[in-house]
């Protein structure tokens, strides 16, 4: 029997995404992997958001201009931080 409380599957996901927190401001950072309910994002730096914080995310890279996602932090670890997609 598995311990992970998660049910979506994770798919290893390397994309650039820029995260726009009330008080910490925008940052770029990488993910790790995505699944139905979110993403986990690796962090390189002494910049963390809170769990509950709530932030926009928007991928960065692509041939077109991505949406903004309304994301919530779920899970912080030594390596990042897990967020969840809003109003999906």
């Amino acid at each position: 029997m598995s311990h992970d409380r998660r049910s979506a599957l994770r798919t290893a996901l390397s994309a650039r995404v820029r995260i726009s927190h009330p008080t910490l401001g925008e940052r770029v950072y990488h993910t790790r992997d995505i699944s139905d309910s979110g993403i986990f994002v690796v962090v390189e730096d002494d910049t963390w958001p809170d769990i509950g914080d709530q932030v926009e995310v928007q991928v960065q890279g692509l041939p077109g201009e991505a949406p903004i996602l309304g994301m919530k932090v779920v899970r912080l670890t030594p390596e990042g931080f897990g967020l969840e997609f809003l109003n999906l």
